[in-house]
């Protein structure tokens, strides 16, 4: 999915956090959302602001994000 006319980072918003279409909501908060158990539907529900489809933004760029993650182990 391309999410980059959904993520978005403003510098003065949110302290440059990923946020949904330049609304105060983050990415974080989403992810938050859904790992205590809420579905997207209930999200949307609860945030009317809020498309099914910009969850399944966050969820792509979490993932894009993490795939570029690098560990770097100790010895």
């Amino acid at each position: 999915m391309d999410y980059s006319q959904i993520i978005t980072v403003e510098p003065g918003k949110r302290g440059g956090k990923p946020c949904i279409r330049g609304l105060r909501m983050t990415v974080t908060d989403v992810l938050e959302y859904l790992a205590s158990g809420m579905t997207a539907e209930e999200i949307v529900a609860e945030f009317p602001n809020l498309t099914v489809n910009d969850i399944h933004a966050c969820l792509s760029f979490a993932a894009d994000r993490e795939r570029r993650l690098t560990v770097v182990s100790r010895p």
